[in-house]
């Protein structure tokens, strides 16, 4: 017994360490992480190396644990400022868009397997919505820098669809398992239930957030507990909306958005904790999902599942994105963008358990093609992100180089932070750049010798420089501390042939280049005429047309105006022209009166 015991023991962390030594190769060559995990389980299962693992039950419960640390750690580490400028269109996404791809695959589904339509749209459900973990390590630590407003829409998407695909799963499962084969099953009750499940969700999560903020605020709990504690009110939350017939993945998404927005002083070291738990759960969680799975099965649905990919990744996922994100004003390279991001993994394979212990006839063909699906989905969507990023012309150039700095605590109050840099060679402050007062430097560590940092002199590459700033400053020191960003010849061109003034009247434009303007934006700054133009917020790299020019952000103050543009004289136009599905409203709007004069001019002549 005790032989068994370590034997297992022993292939379950060879395994989690062969996963984390993975991670070398994928950021060797840019393979997606996730796809690699998935994989050693698949070479050390029954058709592998012979691992027999046929638990569903169990599978399923560790993978739900692990999506609930992984949610809870998206919410915690999600911006207020993103969520907000995205919440509306990514939530749009997370439900309509979720049904309407789950009702177009499940179509396709009934066809091309012969099934009857509920069971089509079971399938349809179980991969119906995007994986956070798939998309937050690809946006954050696959290197693909695009603009903040669609980062945002992807991983505020990716982490609040779970529970919609959870919620028509299970209502499949079950109207399926009573033996309901109709769409009239499908009625008020399914809807009232979505509603109760959503409502409880989001009210235990603010009430768990607050609970969370609370407790750590008033609680004299020693550190090293500290993050246990704060990961064991986060399962509490989690379970007991769960139990009360709630959506606990929307609850603990919610809790960790509240307590993670809401100035804790030890959040700096409660999101390190919490990067590496998520990394665990991502490993664990792939990897039993995938020593569950059994390739020999796969030959008799191949061809008909790759179909259903297809269908899934340039069908089903781009009219739903069109149609959810037609009201909002993204341009059509965005739209085009984010269907492609729209990246399967863990969430539907542990979704395609359900039917296994529903109990249903054709449990292990939704299990089977669920998880060819996923396969081809992080094969072709997550090996080709950074590319069609490009190709689209929405990877913005870094703006600062690399930079080492570390977030320290400071007891008593939220208000300020302790910061400490490693002057990096080639950043301002190495070539002899002052820091600013404001950032009340205070100490400077070199060679492993302590001194005030009045009596340190010039500051010096390898130098460690302890600072004392007010939160909203960090960004700017970030820009003295890095080494210079490594822009290339494309780069430089991104942001334009010559510099304007954005504090400069507008009407400038007008009498230099004849600049399509408004009487009203003639009025105004340059810099307020861009911010109009992009809906109120200017973001870095972000750009406005007015023909024959094109304007190009290159900095942003704190007060969110924009205090550094660039200006081409050759506009190289929209990169997504050849993507006439992606049209929102505007561009609708805008081709229907197009179309009217040139029906009107028909009618003269």
């Amino acid at each position: 017994m005790l032989e068994s015991l370590y034997l297992i023991i022993l292939v379950g962390t060879a395994l989690i360490l062969l996963a984390a030594f993975s991670s070398l190769l994928a950021f060797r060559f840019g393979a997606p992480l996730l796809l690699l995990f998935l994989s050693i389980g698949l070479l050390a299962g029954v058709d592998g190396l012979g691992i027999d693992f046929d638990n569903a039950s169990l599978a399923y419960f560790v993978g739900t644990l692990a999506l609930a640390v992984i949610l809870f750690d998206s919410g915690f580490g999600t911006s207020l400022q993103s969520f907000r400028q995205a919440a509306l269109p990514a939530i749009t996404l997370a439900t309509f868009g979720v049904l309407l791809t789950a009702v177009l695959f499940g179509f396709a589904a009934s066809w091309l397997l012969g099934l009857p339509i509920v069971e089509g749209l079971l399938l349809g459900a179980i991969v119906g919505s995007t994986d956070a973990a798939a998309v937050f390590f690809l946006l954050r630590v696959g290197g693909v820098n695009i603009r903040e407003r669609v980062r945002s829409l992807l991983e505020i998407e990716s982490g609040t669809n779970d529970p919609m695909a959870i919620f028509l799963t299970i209502a499949l499962v079950e109207l399926l398992a009573s033996g309901g084969g109709g769409l009239e099953g499908l009625g008020i009750e399914v809807l009232a239930g979505f509603g109760r499940q959503m409502g409880l969700g989001l009210v235990f999560g603010f009430a768990g957030g607050w609970m969370i903020r609370t407790l750590i605020t008033r609680l004299r709990i020693d550190r090293g507990l500290l993050p246990i504690f704060t990961l064991a009110l986060a399962m509490l939350i989690f379970a007991v909306t769960g139990a009360l017939d709630g959506s606990g993945f929307l609850a603990v998404y919610v809790a960790g958005l509240y307590a993670g927005n809401s100035g804790l002083r030890t959040a700096a070291s409660l999101k390190r904790f919490q990067d590496g738990l998520t990394w665990l759960a991502q490993i664990v969680m792939f990897l039993i999902l995938g020593l569950l799975a059994t390739p020999s099965q796969f030959g008799d649905i191949l061809l008909p599942a790759i179909a259903l990919a297809a269908f899934l990744i340039f069908v089903a996922r781009p009219i739903a994105v069109w149609l959810c994100l037609l009201p909002f004003d993204f341009k059509r390279r965005e739209g085009a963008f984010v269907s492609w991001v729209g990246l399967r993994g863990a969430v539907s394979i542990l979704l395609a358990i359900v039917p296994l212990i529903g109990g249903l006839d054709d449990a292990r063909l939704f299990f089977n093609t669920a998880f060819i699906i996923v396969l081809a989905s992080l094969l072709v969507q997550g090996w080709t992100l950074g590319m069609v990023a490009r190709r689209l012309g929405l990877v913005v150039p870094p703006r600062i180089g690399p930079i080492e700095k570390v977030e320290l605590e400071l007891p008593g109050t939220a208000d300020h932070e302790l910061l400490s840099y490693r002057v990096v060679p080639d950043s301002p402050v190495a070539r002899g750049e002052r820091v600013p007062r404001w950032a009340r430097p205070s100490l400077v560590i070199r060679d492993g010798r302590s001194m005030g940092y009045q009596y340190a002199g010039r500051l010096r590459a390898h130098d460690y420089v302890y600072l004392f700033i007010s939160p909203r400053y960090p960004p700017l020191l970030d820009r003295l501390f890095a080494s210079p960003a490594r822009l290339s010849p494309d780069d430089a061109e991104f942001f334009g042939e010559f510099s304007v003034d954005p504090a400069a009247p507008a009407s400038r434009l007008v009498t230099a280049y004849d600049a399509d303007l408004t009487e009203a934006e003639k009025e105004v700054s340059i810099s307020d005429m861009m911010i109009g133009r992009l809906g109120g917020r200017a973001e870095y790299g972000d750009r406005v047309t007015v023909r024959p020019i094109e304007l190009i952000v290159r900095e942003t103050g704190t007060d969110g105006i924009v205090v550094d543009a660039g200006l081409s004289l050759e506009p190289k136009g929209d990169r997504s022209g050849q993507f006439p599905l992606f049209l929102n409203l505007n561009d609708l709007l805008a081709l229907a009166r197009r179309l009217r004069r040139r029906g009107a001019s028909d009618d003269a002549s």
